[in-house]
C-alpha cells in the first residue's frame, strides 16, 4: 500500500538528494580544474523533480509522492575572469584568450536553494509525524 507515509518519504529521499547537489555545487563554487589537473571549470548542477514513483509497485504509488528523474548540468555561461598572466587562462589566438573560465555558480543563489530545500524536507518530517500520530490514534480508537 502507497500512503501518506511513503509520499512523505519520497518527498524527504528527493529534497536530501537535492541538497546533496546543492552542497556539491557549493563545495565546488571554486573550481577551475577537472579531476586530471587540466582546465575545465566545474559545471553547475540541477536536480529535477517529478511527481510520481517510477520503482513503486502498485499503479496508484507510480501516481504519488516525487522522485529525483534526472540531475542536469545548468548550460549558463561559465564566469569569465581576466588573468593573463595564469597558467589557467585560454589560450593565444582562442576569442576568449587571457581569460579564466569560474564555475557558473551563485553561492548565494545555492544557499536560498539550500534553506528551500530544507524547508522542504522538514515539512516531510512534519507530515510523516502528522500521519503516525493519526495512525496511531485510529488504532487506539479500534482497540
Amino acid at each position: 500500500m502507497y500512503g501518506a507515509l511513503d509520499i512523505s518519504v519520497s518527498g524527504m529521499v528527493a529534497q536530501r538528494t537535492r541538497l546533496e547537489t546543492i552542497a556539491a555545487n557549493i563545495a565546488n563554487a571554486d573550481a577551475i580544474l577537472d579531476p586530471n589537473g587540466d582546465p575545465n571549470a566545474f559545471r553547475r548542477r540541477i536536480a529535477i523533480l517529478m511527481p510520481g514513483d517510477p520503482t513503486s509497485n502498485s499503479s496508484a504509488g507510480r501516481n504519488q509522492g516525487v522522485h529525483v528523474s534526472d540531475i542536469l548540468f545548468d548550460q549558463s555561461d561559465f564566469e569569465k575572469k581576466y588573468e593573463p598572466d595564469s597558467p589557467f587562462a585560454q589560450p593565444e589566438g582562442s576569442p576568449d584568450a587571457g581569460y579564466v573560465y569560474y564555475p557558473n555558480i551563485d553561492t548565494t543563489t545555492e544557499q536560498v536553494s539550500a534553506m528551500e530545500a530544507m524547508r522542504a524536507y522538514e515539512a516531510n518530517v512534519v507530515a510523516a509525524e502528522a500521519t503516525k500520530t493519526i495512525t496511531a490514534q485510529a488504532l487506539r480508537m479500534i482497540a
